[in-house]
Order: C-alpha cells, then sequence, then structure tokens
C-alpha cells in the first residue's frame, strides 16, 4: 500500500508530491498520463512563470523542470504512459499504464489533473467544419512542441490566457492576426497579457462580439464577428468579416474531474472541480485536490502554492491528524463568483487563504467578509476583474457549523 497516489504529473502534482515527502510520507506514487512529466508548461515556452515561487522570470519547461529535479533529489516514484481510469470509494486507484490495468492501494489521493479546453462543438457557431478550426492550446502544442505552423491569416475567439499568448506567438512566427473577439464585455484573460500580447503588436480586441458564421468547406476561408447585445445576441449589421485561414478558440477551460465524479466526490456547481474545506480535502476521506482541477488559476505560481498546501495535508492525514469536525460553509455574495475553499473547519485559529474570482469588472470597491451578516473584515481594492484570480487572508475566529461566513464585493 502507498502512503500516497498522486494522480497527475504537472506542475500541481509535482509541488504536492514534494511537499507530501518533506511533511513525512515516503512511499509517494505519482502517475501521470503523458510521456513525460511536467504537464502543459512543457508547452508553455514564453515566460512569466516563477516570479512568486522563485523570484525570477522562467518559461514554462524551465519552471516545470525545478519541480521534477526536486522530485527526482527525492527518489519519488513516478509511472509515465498510465492512465487512471477509475478510484474506489476505499482509495484504491485503478491505473491502465504498459502492464495492463492494475490496482494501487494507498492511504491517501491528491487529485492534480489540471483541466483541458471547452471544445468548439459547445458553441454552435455557423458553418462547416472545415480544416483550419483549432483550440488554442492545440495548436500551441502543434506549434511549440511538434514544429507546425497552423495557420498564415488567424482569427481568434476568445481573450482567455492562452488565446492572448497565442496571438503575439503567431505574429512572431510570421503570421497575421486579424482580431481576438470576445463575447463577454471585458476580457477573460491577464491584464499584463493585453497588453503584452495585443496592444504591444496592434492586434485588435473587439469586446461584445462573437463569431456569426466560418466560410469555407475543406480549409477555412473567412470567418465573420458581429457584436452581441446584452444577452450575448448578435445584433444584425455589426457584422465584420475577416479573410482567414485558421480560427483559434480559446474559450474557457474545464477542471478535469470526470475521476472525481466517478469517485462519488461532490462537485461545485461554480467551478467545476471539487467542493474543498480549508485542509483541500474532498467529500471524500483521504482524498484531497489541488490546482487547475479544483478551480482555473491564471498563475502557476498559484498553483504550486496551493498544491504543496495540499501535500502537507496528506501527509499530516496519513499520519493520523483527522477526524470528523464540524465545518462553516463559505458562500458567495454579490459580486463574488465563487470561493475556494467552501468549508473551513470549526476548530481552525489559524489564517487560511480563500481565493475566489469576481462576476464583472468593479473598480475601486471592496471585499467584505460577513459572519452572519456582521463584517469582520475588508480590503480595498483598486480594480478588480474576471480574468484575474482574487484572494484574501482569513483570519482564523470562532466558528461553529451553524454559522454561514459570506464574501462579497461593495462598490
Amino acid at each position: 500500500m502507498r502512503d500516497v497516489v498522486i494522480i497527475g504529473g504537472g506542475v500541481a502534482g509535482l509541488s504536492a508530491a514534494v511537499s507530501c515527502y518533506d511533511s513525512g510520507a515516503r512511499d509517494i506514487l505519482i502517475i501521470e498520463r503523458d510521456s513525460s512529466l511536467g504537464g502543459i508548461l512543457r508547452q508553455c515556452i514564453h515566460n512569466g512563470f516563477g516570479l512568486h515561487t522563485f523570484s525570477q522570470e522562467l518559461t514554462g519547461p524551465e519552471f516545470a523542470e525545478r519541480f521534477i529535479t526536486e522530485v527526482s533529489k527525492r527518489s519519488i516514484d513516478y509511472v509515465l504512459d498510465s492512465m487512471v481510469i477509475d478510484i474506489s470509494p476505499h482509495r484504491v486507484v485503478y491505473v491502465n499504464g504498459k502492464e495492463g490495468v492494475i490496482t494501487v492501494d494507498s492511504q491517501a489521493i491528491i487529485l492534480a489533473m489540471g483541466c483541458r479546453e471547452r471544445p468548439r462543438g459547445a458553441l454552435n457557431i455557423p458553418g462547416y467544419r472545415p480544416a483550419g478550426i483549432f483550440s488554442a492550446g492545440t495548436a500551441q502544442r502543434l506549434m511549440n512542441i511538434d514544429g507546425y505552423s497552423v495557420g498564415k491569416d488567424v482569427v481568434i475567439l476568445g481573450s482567455g490566457d492562452i488565446g492572448l499568448i497565442m496571438a503575439r506567438r503567431l505574429t512572431l512566427e510570421g503570421a497575421k492576426v486579424h482580431a481576438v473577439a470576445e463575447i463577454l464585455p471585458y476580457s477573460g484573460g491577464l491584464k499584463r497579457n493585453i497588453v503584452q500580447c495585443l496592444d504591444d503588436y496592434g492586434i485588435p480586441l473587439y469586446l461584445s462580439h462573437t463569431v456569426v458564421d466560418i466560410a469555407g468547406k475543406r480549409r477555412v476561408e473567412g470567418v465573420t464577428i458581429a457584436r452581441v447585445d446584452e444577452n450575448r445576441k448578435p445584433i444584425k449589421g455589426t457584422e465584420i468579416h475577416f479573410c482567414c485561414d485558421t480560427l483559434l478558440l480559446s474559450v474557457g477551460l474545464l477542471p478535469e474531474n470526470e475521476l472525481s465524479s466517478k469517485a462519488g466526490i461532490v462537485l461545485s456547481s461554480a467551478t467545476g472541480g471539487p467542493a474543498v474545506d480549508d485542509r483541500l480535502s474532498t467529500s471524500a476521506d483521504g482524498i484531497f485536490a489541488a490546482g487547475n482541477v479544483l478551480h482555473v488559476h491564471d498563475l502557476a505560481d498559484y498553483v504550486v502554492e496551493e498544491a504543496a498546501e495540499a501535500g502537507r495535508n496528506a501527509a499530516d492525514y496519513i499520519s493520523g491528524c483527522h477526524g470528523e469536525i464540524k465545518k462553516a460553509r463559505i458562500k458567495a455574495g454579490y459580486g463574488v463568483r465563487y470561493t475556494v475553499p467552501q468549508l473551513i473547519r470549526c476548530d481552525r485559529t489559524s489564517p487560511v487563504t480563500i481565493r475566489f474570482r469576481v462576476s464583472s469588472v468593479f473598480h475601486n470597491a471592496s471585499i467584505v467578509v460577513l459572519s452572519d451578516g456582521k463584517e469582520i473584515q475588508r480590503k480595498r481594492k483598486r480594480i478588480m476583474a474576471p480574468g484575474e484570480m482574487e484572494s484574501l487572508k482569513f483570519d482564523g475566529i470562532s466558528l461553529s457549523s451553524e454559522l454561514e461566513i459570506r464574501i462579497e464585493v461593495e462598490q
């Protein structure tokens, strides 16, 4: 029996493994479905990683390599080309690998499977299904790992960070990026990426616009976008047509949680990931979650910070530091889409980091923490946007299971 099994060999899984080992657990196994460790960061060759973690600006592969090195130093076991296909309520992991299907018993499990891109099929865009339509992540892998060019004249739908970064990447490779269209009235990406990837290269961002038609049968020949109203319905007469050979879709990320569902873990309807308490423990005893499988982060530095906490808590769990503890619920109030965690143990006295996203753009507003309607904490912010994750340190107070903690925006 393994002390801890970690599902996913990206930076979340690697960080969790290192932290778990340093907290006393020794028999750790990382299971990765790809042929190498590092996860999605292997294809993220741009810089901007590691500023919070290492006080250095690194590329994605460099950032991941730091954690791969730490795993190797500790001789933590890992298997590659192995897919976890099921988890039992008793923490038995079923793995389909080179040797066929095997089972691995564990005392604790950390879910670190990351996230996936939202598919085009969910968008109902009119037109045929010609060649030249890619998700932004797929295009990134084809260019940065496989060495292929995906197109010369490009339109991008969605202003998520991957789409913004690919707008710059394509431009640097000699392609013409005609436009980035975003159906919402604000960008879904970091402000720095809007400036560095669009503004610096003269690429226009069309807010409150979406794709209404794709021309071409064998290959994309053109894309038409149009302005949308407050109900996100296209407005006739606002169409703009671009002759292009490629359409990239950067329309959101979804936590990878089929395994979590099969294990009977309660999922949050707001994040799509497991609902967790302040120890990052899911509703299934002994199963923890961290990183983009829990909720989609904007910075990899926050992923590794969260995963390290999950690793420490998993190590504490297998040492016997657990039991039935009553928990208070955290609720998202006005202007807040979700919070992570969603529960706080009533015996907690030390501060806990609560991460959340706002539902719209707010200027000169305050984040207010309420306990049964009484204000207990306040934080002023000059600007808040949905594309950038917010956080606050929630100070430990006397809690009861009947208590409701609410976090909301006050303008």
